[in-house]
């Protein structure tokens, strides 16, 4: 599809930035807010992509939404990311998300929960190829940025058809696709197929990232080895470790890595809950971030008793008091 010389420009910048290896922080509903994202762009993620959000949701200026939306410019590049199943509408939100200023757009076909696919969205999508095109079409002709795209395998073990969807998406003008190697029947559950990604990237001359399995070093060599992918996007492995971005960087270009320390991880969680709270409001922002408060205590001494006294706190002062007398205690 041919764009203005200003939007191809832009296309280029953004393919260059994933052409250049490394890592990035997948979109994930409920984690992927501003005090996320800014964390992780400042740990080395690539770029970041807000949480999926609802292209009607957002024309129609629901407060929510549009909280969901917004972004700073530590953030940056940063992609919104958009869900819907008719063209229109996903052209209207393309346009309401492009007047906030992001560097591109990112269109959701792989998210497999039953409240979004049952309406059409996300995953389900991939069950029919003419409406992701006409999908795609919509957003790419409603805007003057680059449209991205997060793809799943495929339905189900049958309906591998993630390298025809790239070819498609490729051909309608996208500046890359993202593809997680699970499928939307196995959800979260068994491995990630690196087969049907390897199948994807040689379909296609546009970048092509892969996701799914993913926690450290090795893992993401395994990925970039199998598949040949430009750039692997990394989920569940970032959250309560988003020092995995610096450990992958050092992986690639051969430095060397020291894991975050105790201190390391007591510090960046009450950065982080500060932030949430700030975001959020106190007991909100204590109860949305206390899966995330637990990914980063796992694996130090002690952490399970620790996880339940946190968890029943609810105000941000008595988890700090209780996570520095834990540190003192620990260094003792």
């Amino acid at each position: 599809m041919a764009h203005s010389p200003a939007k191809e420009e832009r296309i280029q910048r953004l393919r260059a930035l994933v052409r250049a290896g490394g890592a990035a922080c997948a979109p994930m509903a409920g984690v992927t807010d501003r005090p996320f994202r800014r964390i992780c762009r400042r740990m080395g993620s690539l770029y970041v992509t807000t949480e999926f959000i609802s292209s009607v949701g957002l024309v129609r200026g629901r407060d929510k939404v549009r909280a969901m939306a917004a972004f700073d410019e530590a953030e940056r590049p940063l992609g919104i990311q958009l869900f819907g199943a008719d063209p229109a509408a996903m052209a209207a939100g393309a346009r309401a998300a492009a007047a906030l200023g992001p560097d591109f757009i990112d269109i959701n076909f792989g998210c497999p929960v039953r409240k979004v696919t049952r309406t059409n969205g996300g995953s389900s999508c991939m069950r029919d190829l003419g409406l992701m095109e006409r999908i795609i079409r919509a957003v790419d002709a409603a805007v003057d940025l680059p449209v991205t795209v997060k793809m799943r395998a495929g339905w189900d073990a049958e309906s591998l058809n993630a390298p025809e969807a790239a070819q498609m998406a490729e051909a309608a003008g996208v500046a890359w696709v993202a593809v997680h190697g699970r499928t939307r029947a196995q959800l979260y559950t068994g491995k990630a197929d690196l087969g049907v990604i390897r199948r994807a990237r040689e379909a296609v001359a546009i970048p092509v990232l892969g996701n799914g399995d993913v926690v450290d070093g090795p893992s993401w060599q395994r990925m970039v080895d199998a598949t040949g992918v430009d750039t692997v996007v990394i989920g569940r492995g970032a959250i309560g470790n988003p020092w995995i971005f610096g450990e992958i960087e050092a992986w690639r270009t051969g430095r060397p890595w020291r894991g975050p320390t105790l201190d390391d991880r007591i510090d960046l969680l009450i950065a982080h809950m500060e932030d949430k709270v700030a975001e959020q409001g106190a007991w909100k922002g204590i109860v949305a971030f206390r899966k995330q408060m637990s990914l980063y205590l796992r694996g130090l001494p002690g952490a399970a008793e620790l996880r339940r006294t946190l968890f029943a706190l609810e105000e941000p002062a008595a988890v700090r008091a209780l996570l520095e007398d834990y540190r003192g205690r620990a260094a003792a």
